[in-house]
Protein backbone atom coordinates (compact mmCIF):
# COMPACT_ATOMS: atom_id res chain seq x y z
CA UNK A 1 0.00 0.00 0.00
CA UNK A 2 1.01 3.60 -0.60
CA UNK A 3 0.35 6.49 1.75
CA UNK A 4 -0.17 10.16 0.93
CA UNK A 5 0.06 12.96 3.51
CA UNK A 6 -2.52 15.76 3.23
CA UNK A 7 -1.16 18.94 4.82
CA UNK A 8 -3.21 22.04 5.62
CA UNK A 9 -1.15 25.20 6.13
CA UNK A 10 -1.57 28.95 6.30
CA UNK A 11 0.86 31.46 4.73
CA UNK A 12 3.87 29.17 4.88
CA UNK A 13 7.21 29.00 3.07
CA UNK A 14 6.29 25.55 1.87
CA UNK A 15 9.65 23.99 1.01
CA UNK A 16 11.05 24.84 4.44
CA UNK A 17 7.82 23.56 6.00
CA UNK A 18 8.05 20.23 4.17
CA UNK A 19 11.60 19.71 5.40
CA UNK A 20 10.73 20.66 8.98
CA UNK A 21 7.79 18.23 9.07
CA UNK A 22 10.01 15.29 8.10
CA UNK A 23 7.56 14.12 5.44
CA UNK A 24 8.28 10.52 4.48
CA UNK A 25 5.67 9.95 1.77
CA UNK A 26 4.15 11.66 -1.26
CA UNK A 27 2.33 14.77 -0.06
CA UNK A 28 -0.46 17.11 -1.13
CA UNK A 29 0.09 20.46 0.58
CA UNK A 30 -2.65 23.10 0.60
CA UNK A 31 -1.22 26.52 1.48
CA UNK A 32 -3.90 29.13 2.20
CA UNK A 33 -2.44 32.47 1.17
CA UNK A 34 -3.10 35.46 -1.10
CA UNK A 35 -2.40 33.91 -4.49
CA UNK A 36 -3.39 30.99 -6.68
CA UNK A 37 -0.57 28.88 -8.13
CA UNK A 38 0.77 25.33 -8.22
CA UNK A 39 4.24 23.94 -7.71
CA UNK A 40 5.75 20.53 -7.15
CA UNK A 41 9.13 19.14 -6.19
CA UNK A 42 10.82 15.99 -4.93
CA UNK A 43 11.96 15.64 -1.33
CA UNK A 44 13.91 12.55 -0.29
CA UNK A 45 12.42 10.67 -3.23
CA UNK A 46 8.84 11.71 -2.49
CA UNK A 47 6.64 13.94 -4.66
CA UNK A 48 5.35 17.10 -2.97
CA UNK A 49 2.39 18.67 -4.79
CA UNK A 50 1.63 22.14 -3.44
CA UNK A 51 -1.50 24.18 -4.17
CA UNK A 52 -1.30 27.83 -3.11
CA UNK A 53 -4.91 28.98 -2.82
CA UNK A 54 -6.31 32.44 -2.07
CA UNK A 55 -8.99 31.27 0.33
CA UNK A 56 -9.58 30.62 4.02
CA UNK A 57 -11.10 27.80 6.04
CA UNK A 58 -9.55 24.65 7.43
CA UNK A 59 -12.44 22.49 6.21
CA UNK A 60 -12.08 23.83 2.69
CA UNK A 61 -8.34 23.25 2.85
CA UNK A 62 -8.74 19.63 3.93
CA UNK A 63 -11.37 19.00 1.25
CA UNK A 64 -9.10 20.39 -1.45
CA UNK A 65 -6.43 17.90 -0.40
CA UNK A 66 -8.79 14.96 0.10
CA UNK A 67 -10.43 15.35 -3.31
CA UNK A 68 -7.00 15.22 -4.96
CA UNK A 69 -5.77 12.23 -2.95
CA UNK A 70 -5.01 9.20 -5.12
CA UNK A 71 -2.93 6.82 -2.96
CA UNK A 72 -4.28 3.77 -1.13
CA UNK A 73 -4.12 5.55 2.22
CA UNK A 74 -4.18 9.20 3.22
CA UNK A 75 -3.11 10.92 6.43
CA UNK A 76 -4.42 14.34 7.45
CA UNK A 77 -1.81 16.72 8.82
CA UNK A 78 -1.19 20.30 9.95
CA UNK A 79 1.79 22.61 9.57
CA UNK A 80 2.85 22.12 13.21
CA UNK A 81 3.30 18.33 13.06
CA UNK A 82 6.76 16.76 12.90
CA UNK A 83 6.80 13.06 12.05
CA UNK A 84 8.95 10.44 13.73
CA UNK A 85 11.29 8.47 11.52
CA UNK A 86 9.46 5.35 10.38
CA UNK A 87 5.99 6.88 10.90
CA UNK A 88 4.75 6.03 7.40
CA UNK A 89 5.82 2.40 7.73
CA UNK A 90 4.00 2.15 11.08
CA UNK A 91 0.80 3.58 9.58
CA UNK A 92 0.84 1.19 6.62
CA UNK A 93 1.59 -1.70 8.95
CA UNK A 94 -1.43 -0.72 11.06
CA UNK A 95 -3.76 -1.08 8.09
CA UNK A 96 -2.11 -4.32 6.98
CA UNK A 97 -2.61 -5.80 10.43
CA UNK A 98 -6.21 -4.53 10.66
CA UNK A 99 -7.98 -5.05 7.31
CA UNK A 100 -11.30 -4.52 9.09
CA UNK A 101 -10.46 -0.84 9.67
CA UNK A 102 -11.49 1.87 7.21
CA UNK A 103 -9.96 4.57 9.42
CA UNK A 104 -7.28 4.44 12.10
CA UNK A 105 -6.59 7.11 14.73
CA UNK A 106 -2.92 7.27 15.74
CA UNK A 107 -1.12 8.85 18.70
CA UNK A 108 0.59 12.22 18.26
CA UNK A 109 2.42 13.74 21.22
CA UNK A 110 1.24 17.22 22.32
CA UNK A 111 1.96 19.67 25.12
CA UNK A 112 -0.05 19.09 28.30
CA UNK A 113 -2.44 22.01 27.73
CA UNK A 114 -3.48 20.51 24.37
CA UNK A 115 -3.94 16.95 25.62
CA UNK A 116 -7.33 15.47 24.67
CA UNK A 117 -6.67 11.77 24.02
CA UNK A 118 -4.14 8.95 24.13
CA UNK A 119 -4.69 5.48 22.69
CA UNK A 120 -3.50 2.80 25.11
CA UNK A 121 -4.98 -0.16 23.21
CA UNK A 122 -6.73 -0.98 19.93
CA UNK A 123 -10.45 -0.29 20.17
CA UNK A 124 -13.51 0.62 18.13
CA UNK A 125 -14.52 4.28 18.05
CA UNK A 126 -18.26 4.97 18.40
CA UNK A 127 -20.52 8.03 18.18
CA UNK A 128 -20.33 8.68 21.93
CA UNK A 129 -16.51 8.80 22.15
CA UNK A 130 -15.51 10.28 18.78
CA UNK A 131 -15.36 13.91 19.88
CA UNK A 132 -11.81 14.13 21.23
CA UNK A 133 -9.62 13.18 18.28
CA UNK A 134 -7.78 15.80 16.16
CA UNK A 135 -7.42 15.59 12.38
CA UNK A 136 -3.69 14.93 12.53
CA UNK A 137 -4.42 11.53 14.09
CA UNK A 138 -6.62 10.45 11.13
CA UNK A 139 -5.43 7.93 8.56
CA UNK A 140 -7.97 6.57 6.07
CA UNK A 141 -8.51 4.25 3.15
CA UNK A 142 -8.79 6.80 0.35
CA UNK A 143 -11.12 4.82 -1.91
CA UNK A 144 -13.59 4.43 0.97
CA UNK A 145 -13.67 8.19 1.53
CA UNK A 146 -14.34 8.84 -2.14
CA UNK A 147 -16.90 6.05 -2.42
CA UNK A 148 -18.94 7.52 0.46
CA UNK A 149 -18.37 11.11 -0.76
CA UNK A 150 -17.09 12.16 2.67
CA UNK A 151 -15.82 15.71 3.11
CA UNK A 152 -15.23 18.21 5.88
CA UNK A 153 -17.96 20.63 7.00
CA UNK A 154 -17.43 24.21 5.82
CA UNK A 155 -19.46 25.57 8.76
CA UNK A 156 -17.09 24.52 11.55
CA UNK A 157 -13.40 25.14 12.24
CA UNK A 158 -10.88 27.92 11.73
CA UNK A 159 -12.10 30.47 9.18
CA UNK A 160 -15.71 29.19 9.39
CA UNK A 161 -18.90 30.46 11.06
CA UNK A 162 -18.54 28.22 14.10
CA UNK A 163 -15.18 28.12 15.85
CA UNK A 164 -14.34 24.40 16.09
CA UNK A 165 -15.62 20.86 15.92
CA UNK A 166 -14.88 20.03 12.30
CA UNK A 167 -12.79 16.99 13.21
CA UNK A 168 -15.51 15.52 15.45
CA UNK A 169 -18.06 16.07 12.70
CA UNK A 170 -15.86 14.35 10.14
CA UNK A 171 -15.56 11.21 12.30
CA UNK A 172 -19.30 11.44 13.02
CA UNK A 173 -20.02 11.49 9.29
CA UNK A 174 -17.64 8.58 8.69
CA UNK A 175 -19.45 6.51 11.32
CA UNK A 176 -22.84 7.51 9.97
CA UNK A 177 -21.72 6.37 6.50
CA UNK A 178 -20.92 2.93 7.91
CA UNK A 179 -17.13 3.17 8.09
CA UNK A 180 -15.34 1.18 10.75
CA UNK A 181 -13.13 3.48 12.83
CA UNK A 182 -10.55 2.30 15.36
CA UNK A 183 -7.99 3.96 17.61
CA UNK A 184 -4.57 2.31 17.68
CA UNK A 185 -1.73 2.67 20.26
CA UNK A 186 0.96 3.63 17.74
CA UNK A 187 2.91 6.91 17.90
CA UNK A 188 3.70 8.70 14.65
CA UNK A 189 4.90 12.19 15.57
CA UNK A 190 4.71 15.32 17.69
CA UNK A 191 2.82 18.60 17.58
CA UNK A 192 5.04 21.69 17.89
CA UNK A 193 3.68 24.37 20.28
CA UNK A 194 2.11 27.42 18.65
CA UNK A 195 -0.68 29.92 19.47
CA UNK A 196 -4.17 28.62 18.74
CA UNK A 197 -5.77 29.92 15.54
CA UNK A 198 -9.32 29.64 16.94
CA UNK A 199 -9.39 29.36 20.78
CA UNK A 200 -9.35 32.76 22.46
CA UNK A 201 -10.70 31.68 25.83
CA UNK A 202 -13.98 30.45 27.26
CA UNK A 203 -16.16 33.30 26.01
CA UNK A 204 -19.84 33.37 25.02
CA UNK A 205 -19.12 32.57 21.39
CA UNK A 206 -17.10 29.51 22.41
CA UNK A 207 -19.97 28.04 24.42
CA UNK A 208 -22.61 29.08 21.90
CA UNK A 209 -20.68 27.38 19.10
CA UNK A 210 -20.19 24.31 21.29
CA UNK A 211 -23.98 24.13 21.70
CA UNK A 212 -24.45 24.24 17.92
CA UNK A 213 -21.86 21.50 17.48
CA UNK A 214 -23.43 19.25 20.13
CA UNK A 215 -26.86 19.55 18.50
CA UNK A 216 -25.38 18.35 15.21
CA UNK A 217 -23.40 15.56 16.89
CA UNK A 218 -25.83 14.31 19.53
CA UNK A 219 -29.33 15.51 18.64
CA UNK A 220 -31.67 15.05 21.62
CA UNK A 221 -28.69 14.32 23.88
CA UNK A 222 -27.04 17.68 23.10
CA UNK A 223 -27.95 19.31 26.44
CA UNK A 224 -26.78 16.26 28.43
CA UNK A 225 -23.45 16.10 26.59
CA UNK A 226 -23.10 19.87 26.88
CA UNK A 227 -23.63 19.81 30.64
CA UNK A 228 -21.07 17.01 30.87
CA UNK A 229 -18.58 19.19 28.97
CA UNK A 230 -19.24 22.14 31.30
CA UNK A 231 -18.67 20.04 34.42
CA UNK A 232 -15.49 18.55 32.97
CA UNK A 233 -14.06 22.02 32.25
CA UNK A 234 -15.43 23.86 35.29
CA UNK A 235 -12.06 23.86 37.05
CA UNK A 236 -10.41 25.40 33.96
CA UNK A 237 -12.85 28.32 33.80
CA UNK A 238 -10.83 30.90 35.72
CA UNK A 239 -10.13 34.61 35.24
CA UNK A 240 -7.30 33.87 32.81
CA UNK A 241 -9.22 31.49 30.54
CA UNK A 242 -12.53 33.42 30.67
CA UNK A 243 -11.85 36.85 29.15
CA UNK A 244 -15.50 37.86 29.62
CA UNK A 245 -15.57 36.63 33.22
CA UNK A 246 -18.39 34.15 32.59
CA UNK A 247 -19.92 32.27 35.49
CA UNK A 248 -20.84 28.60 35.16
CA UNK A 249 -24.52 29.51 34.75
CA UNK A 250 -23.71 32.09 32.06
CA UNK A 251 -21.65 29.51 30.18
CA UNK A 252 -24.54 27.04 30.39
CA UNK A 253 -26.94 29.69 29.11
CA UNK A 254 -24.68 30.41 26.11
CA UNK A 255 -24.36 26.70 25.33
CA UNK A 256 -28.12 26.17 25.48
CA UNK A 257 -28.66 29.17 23.19
CA UNK A 258 -26.42 27.47 20.64
CA UNK A 259 -28.49 24.30 20.84
CA UNK A 260 -31.72 26.28 20.36
CA UNK A 261 -30.28 28.18 17.40
CA UNK A 262 -29.11 24.96 15.76
CA UNK A 263 -32.58 23.45 16.09
CA UNK A 264 -33.85 26.34 13.98
CA UNK A 265 -31.34 25.54 11.22
CA UNK A 266 -27.65 26.29 10.69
Amino acid sequence: MKLQILVSSLNQEVKSLAEKMNLQADTILINQCNENRYEEWTQDGHQIRCYHLAERGVGLSRNNALLRADADLCLFSDEDIVYDDGAVERIIEGFEQHPEADMLLFNVRVQESRFTYWNSFYKRVRWYNCGRYPAYSFALRTAKMHEKNLTYSLLFGGGAKYANGEDSLFIHDCLKAGLKVYSIPVEIGEEQPRPSTWFFGFDRKFFHDRGVLYHVLYGKLAAVMGFRFLLKNKSNMNSESCPEGLTFDEAKKALLSGIRDAKGGL
